[in-house]
């Protein structure tokens, strides 16, 4: 079976899969925190029930645009704009960093003038 014939969900790294459901989850319990009935969450998002019920699983076919349109509805957006921000990713400030030359990365105690 080629990869594009297989089903999102069993192409997607186990990780990716797990944070889409404590996604989903986490959404739902806000939901509910909210005391927000499924059928209003719904209306408010311009969505379906049934997609409601998908974003609420985790499902990785429904759209990121979904998503942060109830992300919104919640009053959660803050955290959207800051998912793939540069001062967040350790990885690509330690390879950044790398890359600067031996005298930026580790600065040395100068020697005071007239020493020598």
């Amino acid at each position: 079976m080629d990869i594009m014939a297989r089903k999102p969900e069993t192409t997607l790294p186990i990780p990716v899969r797990r944070a889409l459901r404590k996604l989903g989850a986490d959404i739902r319990d806000a939901r509910r925190r909210r005391r927000i009935p499924t059928t209003v969450m719904a209306e408010r998002a311009l969505i379906s029930r049934m997609t409601l019920n998908k974003v609420e699983k985790g499902d990785p076919k429904v759209t990121l645009g979904i998503y942060a349109t109830v992300l919104f509805v919640l009053g959660m957006t803050e955290r959207l704009a800051d998912l793939a921000d540069p001062k967040h990713d350790s990885t690509g400030l330690s390879l950044e960093a790398e890359r600067l030359p031996q005298r930026i990365r580790s600065p040395r105690a100068k020697k005071p003038k007239g020493d020598g």
